[in-house]
């Protein structure tokens, strides 16, 4: 495979001439699953053609045409993965859209982008847009793919996706010559039309439509699909969300180029089932992803009996020893392989096949920084996990590790032909094959985003190490300095603490104060097991948040990740001096946490203002009352008074280096 896509360089600058190429290189082999109703559905290259085009023929006699903006709304589905590659064969730019937001993101994403179609998985999505369809001058027409509850609605501006199709086919069938010109069509796209526009998740303000052209989406997807040597013979699992950059590329893009199998679970639910069933070759997930992998994996431990705990302790002994090095090709002595290999039969091998990662070649974490020994425990079960450090404005992969080269501390060096420098302010600057077109509607903020020769600029501080690895830091803006000049980086003690599987997220606090402090989200399914063994009664997160016990537990973790810090030189300022585990669980839905789960700061420390200063004035304890929203979109009050805990710090290991450092 990876031959012939270098022999195609130049002439395949757009994903529905990959599609082409593929219905006729791997006509047979199946390029989607989809699980329905617990029996998994496939589709060959072949037939994924035939449906993509009565798709885009359809949409086409429905009034889609090059330029249009067609949004997609929903969870991993191959009618929505369709969608994307038949609004692009007409020249058309799909948007997909996250399906969680709240109707009052999404109208700004639908009006901001002058969407003129929706493609939507359901009711819901439907009720949600129609809720301000007024607010959408532009919008035309919504298409639904499962029609369940929508039976005694208005039809006018809303039609059934298989509706569309059909109308493909009758056109195709009244037409003989229609179907070459739909290919003719494709072939004689250009590359430099905008394949796609993903909205960034909003960390700072207001979401920027970022466009991908097809030729920098096609390139950059080549790139690190030879890198990794993707195939056809490889498979995914797509659960990502669809409006997140990682997913139009790790699965859309590289599926495209590669030719691999995308497999789509029946639910979010159904995540870790699927993974098991499916078994992919190629795998991502963001840390979140595998701190819950391992939460999930603690907990099992917790409730074995006492034999298979000392088997899984030993063992994982063992692999934290001689497991990376063995992954690595390392010299390792004998009797560690030996032991090693006896570990594998009793522990790993089924530990992998439990978390369904028994057949995984290659996999990657992203979106946020790993913590060290999370990250060594996958690796050290024989699991080749790397790091990547990517932008939605460089379509993703900006560094990727080499195998044999993968450390926890950094991203890696640059991807296939980036190239990284790094300013005089210490932010990481690149340019990149899939670098950004610009911001939709905002040529002032993409001039502001670029340097003068045209750099992006990242937002994120930076450096490469003496091997030329980049480590980040923080966002450039987030770093800041206690008054006493120590360094404050709080994405790194954040981090550092949610490597315990107890916590969920952590925000710390410290630049322009004395010292560092810290809010704490507990882990509800790994709290509320422990509470469950030890006889501890709670009706809800807030009471088990803040029951004596919990904050011990906590207390217990904050000391550990302060001894941590004190021996990092540039860190040991900052140790965390006090902090408290906050009330609520930080939510999308209350604007705490953007779609892709990143915390808003700056909007977190506006909204518990108060509780931030009783961090530092003193105080024991805080009376608050914060607004939430419920599943069902409800609002509610939350009322408690938060503890305040002082905790033990440690003497930095070598205070002249900080010193320095300062």
């Amino acid at each position: 495979m990876v031959a012939t896509v270098a022999a195609a360089r130049g002439t395949l600058d757009t994903f529905p001439k990959y599609l082409l190429l593929n219905a006729r290189r791997f006509g047979d082999r199946p390029a989607m699953r989809h699980k329905d109703y617990g029996i998994w559905q496939s589709w060959t290259w072949a037939e994924q053609l035939a449906q993509i085009r009565a798709l885009a023929l359809g949409l086409q006699a429905l009034g889609l045409s090059h330029g249009d903006k067609i949004a997609v709304v929903g969870a991993n589905r191959p009618r929505l993965y369709w969608t994307f590659a038949a609004a692009q064969s007409l020249g058309a730019v799909p948007v997909p859209v996250y399906a969680d937001a709240v109707a009052e993101e999404m109208a700004y994403v639908l009006n901001h982008a002058g969407v003129r179609f929706a493609v939507v998985q359901d009711q819901e999505q439907v009720d949600k847009i129609q809720s301000f369809s007024d607010r959408i001058p532009m919008l035309r027409e919504i298409i639904y793919d499962e029609p369940r509850g929508l039976d005694g609605y208005d039809q006018s501006g809303l039609t059934a996706f298989t509706a569309i199709q059909e109308r493909g086919e009758a056109l195709l069938a009244a037409d003989s010559g229609l179907a070459e010109r739909w290919k003719q069509g494709i072939r004689e796209a250009s590359g430099d039309d905008i394949s796609v526009m993903l909205y960034t998740s909003g960390t700072t303000g207001r979401s920027k439509g970022v466009m991908i052209t097809a030729t920098g989406a096609v390139n950059a997807a080549r790139d690190t699909a030879e890198f990794d040597r993707l195939s056809e013979k490889d498979s995914v699992l797509a659960y990502l969300p669809l409006a997140w950059v990682g997913d139009h590329y790790l699965n859309y893009a590289q599926g495209y180029v590669s030719g691999l199998c995308m497999n789509c679970p029946e639910s979010a639910e159904t995540v870790a089932q699927d993974l098991r069933e499916i078994g992919p070759t190629f795998y991502f997930a963001p840390p979140r992803i595998f701190e819950g992998l391992l939460t999930s994996v603690t907990i099992r431990m917790e409730d074995a009996g006492w034999l298979k705990r000392k088997l899984f302790d030993y063992f994982i002994g063992v692999a934290k020893r001689h497991g990376e090095a063995i992954l690595e090709g390392r010299p390792v002595p004998l009797s560690g392989r030996i032991s090693y290999a006896l570990g594998k039969i009793l522990i790993y091998a089924p530990l992998r096949n439990v978390l369904g990662l028994s057949n995984i070649r290659v996999a990657y974490t992203a979106g946020e920084a790993i913590g060290q020994d999370l990250f060594s425990f996958f690796r050290s079960l024989g699991i080749n996990l790397k790091q990547l450090y990517g932008q939605t404005e460089a379509f993703l992969y900006v560094t990727v590790q080499k195998d044999g080269e993968v450390r926890a501390d950094t991203v890696g060096p640059a991807a296939p032909h980036v190239d990284i420098r790094i300013s005089d302010s210490g932010e990481v600057l690149f340019r990149s094959p899939g670098m950004f077109a610009g911001y939709f509607k905002q040529e002032d903020t993409t001039a502001e985003t670029l340097t003068e020769d045209g750099y992006v600029k990242t937002g994120d501080a930076g450096f490469f190490d003496t091997d030329g690895q980049l480590k980040i830091i923080d966002r450039a803006k987030d770093v800041g300095k206690l008054t006493s000049g120590a360094l404050f980086a709080p994405k790194y003690i954040e981090n550092t603490l949610k490597f315990f599987p107890n916590i969920k997220e952590a925000v710390a606090f410290g630049h322009g104060r004395d010292f560092a402090a810290a809010f704490i989200n507990i882990d509800l399914q790994a709290v509320g097991n422990w509470a469950e063994r030890n006889n501890i009664a709670y009706a809800s997160y807030q009471e088990l948040a803040g029951h004596p016990r919990v904050y011990e537990m906590i207390a217990r973790n904050v000391d550990e990740t302060n001894l941590r810090l004190s021996k990092e030189p540039v860190m040991a300022g900052a140790q965390i001096k006090r902090f408290l585990v906050l009330h609520k669980e930080l939510d999308a839905d209350d604007g705490e946490l953007t779609r892709t789960l990143k915390v808003r700061r700056a909007f977190v420390a506006e909204r518990y203002a108060p509780l931030i200063e009783a961090l530092y004035d003193g105080s024991t304890e805080k009376y608050v009352e914060t607004e939430m929203t419920y599943e069902d979109g409800r609002k509610g009050v939350v009322r408690a008074t938060v503890k305040i805990v002082d905790a033990k710090t440690y003497p930095a290991a070598r205070p002249e280096i900080r010193e320095a450092a300062e």
